[in-house]
């Protein structure tokens, strides 16, 4: 199959990488590792001294003993607590046997009750903060069920694994194949946009802003609403002309944006070592069956959940833009779903290239050679995926990620497949539609 566009771009461009310093040099020339290890030198010194400071200050007001914490609006120690306590529930009554004046301290403490209580009340210690004996055996019930569940996460922490080298390594290479390549192209996305493109645009946010449910599709605009200058702000008139540019205009507008997209997921694709390291007829495969797969994943990132646009830079898209270019109800609708149920999941940019990477490689693409080298580096994949979530994610709220992730990416394919069918559709309506590499990516 001869692929002029596809293969180009494979054996004509030339890729580095570049690893920044680890450390900056001085005007000297002199690294500066030197008064990295003063500094930090220096903010241990500081943290002791303020950590002897703490020490100091934690003393128990009333006998001077070391403090444990506050009791009854007091900093006191474990003695004074218990001693208040018990004074106060039992209703006791002491009587100071000389002058009322007795010395409170750590060893002296117990030689006079009075003074003693007396000093926990002018310390402050109030006996409306204490506890009733069923308040207390709640409090410690719960105490221990917090202790419990604290040793259990810590259990299944501990049967986490770390990632290894060679993942932080697989995510490093994929996301910054993805800063380089894929996150530039968004802020691009004005460049292609037809001159009434925002016109047109507005008018979809007058019209989407009344709709009474932000997570329902009405239906898409046609010529006829457009010209309906109830949907649009006031004084703002659109003519028969602007409308029909804009419908018009968007056929060729999706085009150039398809193809700006293609270009950029090839040369994310050629980022990667392992896909590099594959035949010409299997890069090419994976790519005619995972491309578009990769773009929604990409759209997914700039997707808005409070007004169901994808914002692209400055320009913005709704579901009417595709309507416009051609494409039919019964794919948009699905569509539309899938994004607020992708995006409902808040997954981190690493989770994302690496969901990008799985479409990738994914070996029973049409024409795949090489399917047991691709199967490997998929599994890879997967399970630099598992642990990523695993650690950063951790229970009851990524019990279930994982396998949503992958069913995420069986629904994609079917988005994929009827993607392609109305892609064609639009073909048949429009010449234009489709430029040479689309045409390579698609037919």
């Amino acid at each position: 199959m001869n692929c002029p566009d596809l293969e180009e771009s494979f054996l004509h461009q030339d890729w580095t990488n570049a690893m920044n310093p680890l450390f900056e040099e001085d005007s000297n020339g002199s690294s500066s590792s030197s008064s990295v290890g003063l500094s930090k030198l220096s903010l241990k010194a500081n943290q002791n001294e303020v950590n002897d400071h703490e020490e100091e200050e934690k003393m128990c007001v009333v006998c001077g003993d070391k403090a444990n914490g506050y009791h009854f609006h007091v900093l006191t120690c474990e003695g004074c607590k218990g001693f208040f306590r018990r004074s106060m529930t039992k209703g006791l009554q002491f009587t100071c046997p000389f002058t009322r004046i007795c010395p409170i301290t750590k060893d002296k403490r117990r030689q006079c009750q009075a003074c003693r209580l007396q000093k926990c009340l002018d310390a402050g210690m109030r006996k409306d903060m204490i506890m009733t004996d069923e308040a207390l055996t709640l409090r410690r019930a719960l105490r221990t069920r917090k202790k419990q569940e604290r040793l259990q996460r810590m259990k299944q922490m501990e049967g986490v694994k770390s990632l290894t080298e060679e993942q932080k390594q697989l995510i490093f290479t994929l996301t910054t194949a993805q800063d380089k390549h894929l996150e530039c192209i968004f802020t691009k996305m004005d460049e292609y946009c037809p001159p009434e493109f925002q016109l047109i645009y507005d008018s979809f946010s007058v019209s989407s802003s009344r709709s009474p449910s932000p997570n329902s599709m009405s239906p898409p605009m046609d010529y006829l609403q457009l010209q309906n200058n109830d949907t649009l702000p006031k004084g703002m008139k659109l003519t028969d002309h602007i409308v029909h540019s804009a419908v018009f205009g968007m056929v060729p507008h999706f085009a150039n944006v398809s193809t700006a997209m293609i270009q950029q997921v090839i040369k994310f694709a050629k980022e990667i070592p392992a896909f590099r390291d594959l035949s010409i007829d299997d890069q090419i495969s994976l790519l005619k069956g995972s491309t578009m797969e990769i773009c929604q994943i990409q759209f997914n990132i700039v997707f808005n959940l409070e007004n169901n646009t994808w914002e692209c830079g400055k320009t913005k898209y709704s579901i009417h833009h595709a309507a416009m270019t051609g494409f039919q109800h019964m794919y948009l609708e699905p569509l539309l779903k899938f994004h607020i149920t992708f995006r409902k999941l808040k997954l981190h940019r690493e989770e994302y290239v690496l969901m990008q990477a799985l479409a990738l490689f994914s070996p029973d693409r049409p024409g795949v050679i090489e399917r047991s080298s691709i199967d490997e580096n998929q599994e890879k994949i997967a399970l630099t995926l598992k642990c990523y979530i695993d650690q950063h994610h951790p229970l009851p709220e990524g019990r279930f990620l994982y396998p949503k992730l992958l069913s995420i990416l069986t629904e994609l394919r079917s988005l994929n497949d009827e993607n392609t069918r109305q892609i064609l559709h639009i073909q048949d309506m429009s010449s234009n539609a489709m430029t040479p590499l689309m045409k390579e990516i698609f037919c």
